[in-house]
């Protein structure tokens, strides 16, 4: 008599990879849109509180930094045991954070709400753990517009979001933003579910991991770094990071202090995130038909030249919203190209891992732009020096990108890469 066979594991439910992009795309749109009220925040909770600007600066300075440094773990958590668990928890750690801020009458206590749980709630829930997810859920032809696609919702969150925290703090005040953005946090858990990639056990399980690697993740890494073209887009990205983040905490005040109306540099920075939508899909449109080194370059050489300009103008609210538009166009798409670069060489295996490691030194860099910003206000009464030293940053990281070899390394890269 023979025993009845096992009955199959019922299949996983296939999720179509648009409606992964569109999921992906509005968790990157939430998680953006707080962070981007930093700005405008910045004088209302000096006002209250009657702290000195390197004091606000370093708090923000610090959740740039455990952002940056959560992120290889909460990258391979994600690679390990599937992205949802870790979203969800990113994303209640980070509306803790936000929501705590609002007690914090202390510096320590504001860096220690405002930096460090903001900071590593980021590290789970950020647009590096969702370009993660996608990676490997969506075809290999679709991965660069889909880069592009979430850096590109990312920033229109920060479109949506700047004029709704000078709205919110105008009307009530400056608490009250952080409330309202901490419940929408909220909606990154339903949607998490839509971008769950599979654990690395689960894909052996079925046999859609592909061609496994004998190797700890440790490993992986070290000769990561050993690999030139993959250091050199690491040393870049602190470049990117040193710019967004201080734009992000002190362009605002900047303007102000310009002699320009609060008004003026809210819409300005909303541009930053409407006119990236755009950036971000152009890039990654470039990379599908020209090397990633190459618009990765151009992108960080043309930063340097519209904030050349842009400083050495006289103070004008027309300047000011065209830098902001300008800039947004060149914004966050430079996550395509970056992605897409780390993507070929070393296949999506262990994308999460490189990838954040990668956006650590990205977060390196806004540490010291943010810190570096508030020093500076501090100590000279301006920012200019800061300025000029990001523009010198972004004409050495196009330098270095031109020689970065977009070939794949190991024979997961090449497997997947001839898909």
């Amino acid at each position: 008599m023979t025993e009845p066979s096992p009955s199959p594991a019922p299949a996983r439910r296939t999720i179509p990879p648009e409606i992964i992009v569109a999921a992906g795309c509005l968790i990157a749109m939430i998680t953006w849109g707080p962070r981007s009220a930093a700005g405008a925040m910045q004088l209302p909770v000096l006002n209250t509180y009657g702290w000195s600007t390197e004091a606000y600066a370093f708090a923000f300075a610090v959740q740039n930094l455990l952002w940056g440094l959560g992120q290889p773990v909460s990258g391979r958590l994600a690679d390990a045991y599937g992205s949802q668990r870790v979203l969800i928890g990113g994303a209640l750690l980070y509306a803790l954070g936000v929501i705590t801020m609002t007690i914090s009458t202390t510096p320590a206590a504001f860096t220690l709400t405002a930096g460090v749980i903001w900071g590593f709630g980021l590290s789970g829930c950020s647009i590096t753990l969702i370009i993660s997810g996608i990676g490997k859920m969506v075809p290999p032809a679709m991965r660069p517009l889909a880069f592009g696609l979430v850096g590109a919702s990312g920033s229109f969150g920060q479109f949506v979001f700047s004029p709704l925290a000078g709205w919110l703090i105008e009307t009530w005040n400056w608490q009250t933003a952080c409330i309202v953005f901490a419940l929408m946090l909220g909606a990154i858990v339903p949607l998490s579910y839509l971008v769950a990639s599979k654990s690395m056990k689960a894909s052996q399980a079925d046999g859609t991991a592909g061609q496994q690697v004998d190797e700890s993740w440790w490993k992986t890494l070290r000769d990561a770094m050993r690999d030139k073209s993959y250091m050199l887009v690491v040393i870049g990205f602190f470049t990117c990071g040193f710019q967004l983040a201080f734009i992000t905490v002190h362009f605002q005040r900047y303007v102000v202090e310009s002699g320009l109306s609060a008004n003026v540099g809210y819409w300005a920075f909303a541009l930053v995130g409407l006119f990236n939508v755009a950036g971000s899909i152009g890039a990654g449109w470039l990379c599908q038909r020209f090397p990633s080194r190459y618009v990765l370059a151009s992108i960080y050489f043309t930063r340097s030249v519209i904030t050349l300009v842009f400083i050495n103008l006289a103070p004008s609210p027309i300047y000011a919203l065209a830098f902001g538009a300008l800039s947004g166009l060149l914004w966050l798409s430079t996550l395509a190209p970056t992605s897409a670069i780390v993507n070929v060489i070393f296949g999506p295996r262990n994308f999460g891992m490189l990838y954040g490691f990668a956006f650590t030194f990205h977060q390196i860099g806004s540490f010291c732009g943010v810190w570096m910003g508030g020093i500076v206000r501090q100590q000279t009464g301006n920012y200019d020096l800061v300025w000029y030293f990001s523009i010198a940053l972004g004409v050495a990281s196009a330098l270095i990108s031109l020689p970065i070899s977009e070939k794949p390394r190991v024979a997961g890269a090449k497997l997947a890469a001839a898909e």
